[in-house]
């Protein structure tokens, strides 16, 4: 092999990124993914861009406050991302076996 370091990291953290198949088929996307991280960063990312520069670190973090009460206030902030339902049934059939 030529890059043994390389397959050893694959080979020790193939378990630990597998591991979302352990839950419900219906939630694999979801935690395979962090789209909804993504786009708030984009969202972010987009608006301090309009700005260019800030005066102060505070004034940066103030217009990033403000969209993340906007985003938390609005119908997409409370947006359910994983149904919680599915694990606890999943829980109690493994506690029946």
């Amino acid at each position: 092999m030529k890059l043994p370091k390389a397959a050893e990291l694959v080979k020790e953290g193939c378990i630990e990124t597998l591991s979302y198949y352990d839950f419900p088929s219906e939630h694999w996307r979801s935690l395979r993914t962090n789209n909804p991280l993504e786009r708030i960063m984009k969202e972010i990312s987009r608006r301090t861009r309009v700005v260019r520069s800030f005066p102060d670190g505070q004034s940066a973090l103030m217009l990033v406050a403000a969209r993340l009460r906007y985003i938390a206030g609005t119908k997409w902030g409370t947006r359910r991302y994983l149904s919680m339902e599915r694990l606890k049934e999943m829980k109690k059939t493994a506690r029946a076996v």
